[in-house]
C-alpha cells in the first residue's frame, strides 16, 4: 500500500512538472537596436509577472541587418521568429500578402480605437490591423529662436516654404559656420528620399499616376529639386550630399544648424543639454507646406508585428498587446520618465497633463496628424505611404533617385538630367516588375 501511494505521489509530480514544462512557451522575438527597444528589455519583470507562462527570447540587430533577416525569414516562411519589429513600409505589403497574422482580436482593454488614425491607418489593409505601434513619428521644423530673433523675423507654427527660405537665408553666416538649413542630401529611400518625397507631396508631386506611370518628367518635382537644391547650395553646410539623420543631428547639436527639418524624435536629443550646445534655444513647427493642402512631413512607426507561420500565435499575441499598451508607456513614465516614453502612438498620452508638459509633445502630434499615408498626395495616387511608396520594388528604386538626387545636390550632375535619368530607370524597374507594359 505504501508503495503504491508512494508510486502514485511520484506518478503525479513527473505529471505536474510535465505540465509546467509544457505550460511555459518560448517566443523570439527579432527587434531593432534603438534606445526604446532596449529599455523594454530591462522591464520585462512586468511583463513576466503577467504572464509568467510565456519566456521571450530577444534577437536585437542593426536596422539594415533586421529588416534584410526578418524580409527573408517571412518571404521563405523561415519560421525563426514569433515577434517582428517592422517599419510602416512593410507592414501594409506584408499583410496584403497574408504574411501577418490579423490583430483584430485585441481585447476590449487595448482600446485599439485609442491609437492615432495616422498611425493605424498605415498599419491597416481591408480593414485588418497588422502590426500594432511601438512608436510613431513625423517630420517638422526644429530652429534657433535665438537666430531667429536676432534676424528680427518671428517662426509661424505652420510655415510655407518661402518663409522656410527666408529664415534660412536671413539665418546664415558662413564665416561663422553657421548654416540658414540643415536637410538630408546623404543617398538612401530613408535618408534623401524620405524628405523629398515628403517635400514633393506638398509641391504637388508624386512618385507615380493611377496607371503606375512615373512622374518626374513633370513640373511639380522639378520645382521641388530645384527649391531643395538653392536652400542647399546657398544656406546649407558643406558636404551635404554626405549628411543623414545623424551627421544632421550633431551639426544642430553644435549649433551649426539655423533649422532642421527633420524626425520629431530628434526632438529631445536637440533638448538634451547633456549633448546639445543650443538645448534652450530650440523652436518647433509643423513641416512647411506650398498652399496646396499638403506639408512636408513624412510619417513612419516600429511596429511589432507577428509572422502568419509562428506556432505560438497566443502567447506572441500576449507580448505583442503588453509592449505596445497604455500600461507599458505608463511602467516607462514611472521608471524613466515622461519625455523618454514612446511617443507617437495613442491619442490617451497626448491628453496626458504630465505629457503636455514635454516641450515638443504637442508639435509631435500635430505632425503625426498632419500626414495622410492613404491620401499622401494632391492628388490621387495608386499607393499609401507618405516619404515612401507600399510596393516592394521601392526599396531599390527609391534608393536609385535617391542617388541622382545626391549627385545633383553634390555639383556632379544637373537638376535635368538627375530627373531624366530618375525618370528613365524608375519606368524600366517598373515596367521589369510588371506594373507597365
Amino acid at each position: 500500500m505504501k508503495f503504491t501511494l508512494r508510486a502514485l505521489m511520484g506518478a503525479c509530480a513527473v505529471a505536474a512538472l510535465s505540465s509546467a514544462a509544457m505550460a511555459e512557451t518560448t517566443i523570439t522575438v527579432a527587434t531593432v537596436n534603438n534606445g526604446d527597444m532596449v529599455r523594454m528589455q530591462g522591464l520585462m519583470d512586468a511583463f513576466y509577472a503577467k504572464h509568467p507562462d510565456i519566456k521571450v527570447e530577444w534577437v536585437t540587430l542593426e536596422e539594415n541587418i533586421l529588416r534584410q533577416k526578418v524580409t527573408t525569414d517571412i518571404a521563405t516562411k523561415g519560421g525563426q521568429f514569433d515577434v517582428m519589429t517592422i517599419g510602416t513600409y512593410e507592414a501594409p505589403i506584408w499583410g496584403k500578402q497574408g504574411w501577418l497574422v490579423s490583430l483584430n482580436d485585441l481585447p476590449a482593454e487595448y482600446d485599439v480605437d485609442d491609437l492615432l488614425p495616422a498611425i493605424r491607418g498605415g498599419l491597416t489593409v481591408d480593414g485588418n490591423l497588422y502590426a500594432a505601434p511601438f512608436y510613431g513619428e513625423s517630420s517638422m521644423v526644429m530652429y534657433r529662436k535665438d537666430l531667429m530673433e536676432k534676424a528680427g523675423l518671428t517662426m509661424s507654427d505652420a510655415p510655407t516654404w518661402t518663409e522656410i527660405k527666408a529664415a534660412a537665408a536671413a539665418m546664415t553666416d558662413k564665416a561663422n559656420e553657421v548654416y540658414g538649413i540643415c536637410l538630408r542630401g546623404k543617398a538612401g529611400w530613408g535618408e534623401n528620399m524620405a524628405f523629398l518625397s515628403a517635400m514633393a507631396n506638398s509641391y504637388g508631386a508624386k512618385w507615380f499616376d493611377m496607371d503606375w506611370n512615373p512622374q518626374f518628367d513633370g513640373e511639380a518635382w522639378k520645382a521641388t529639386l530645384t527649391d531643395y537644391l538653392d536652400l542647399m547650395n546657398n544656406y546649407g553646410p558643406p558636404g551635404a550630399s554626405n549628411n543623414g539623420f545623424n551627421e544632421n543631428l550633431a551639426l544642430f547639436q553644435q549649433g551649426k544648424c539655423g533649422m532642421w527639418i527633420d524626425a520629431t524624435v530628434a526632438a529631445s536629443f536637440v533638448t538634451n543639454p547633456k549633448d546639445s550646445t543650443v538645448a534652450d534655444k530650440v523652436g518647433f513647427a509643423l513641416a512647411p507646406d506650398n498652399g496646396l493642402g499638403k506639408r512636408g512631413n513624412w510619417l513612419w512607426a516600429w511596429n511589432l508585428a507577428i509572422p502568419a507561420g509562428s506556432q505560438k500565435v497566443d502567447a506572441a499575441k500576449a507580448f505583442v498587446e503588453w509592449a505596445t499598451s497604455k500600461d507599458y508607456i505608463a511602467l516607462v513614465a514611472e521608471k524613466e520618465g515622461w519625455p523618454n516614453v514612446p511617443p507617437g502612438t495613442r491619442t490617451s498620452l497626448y491628453e496626458n497633463p504630465e505629457y503636455q508638459k514635454v516641450p515638443f509633445a504637442q508639435m509631435t502630434l500635430e505632425s503625426i496628424n498632419a500626414a495622410d499615408p492613404v491620401h499622401p498626395t494632391v492628388d490621387e495616387v495608386p499607393y499609401v505611404g507618405v516619404q515612401f511608396v507600399a510596393i516592394p520594388e521601392f526599396q531599390g528604386i527609391g534608393t536609385a533617385v535617391g542617388q541622382q538626387f545626391s549627385a545633383a545636390l553634390a555639383g556632379t550632375t544637373s537638376i535635368d538630367d538627375a530627373l531624366a535619368n530618375a525618370q528613365d530607370l524608375t519606368v524600366r524597374e517598373m515596367t521589369k516588375a510588371g506594373y507597365l507594359k
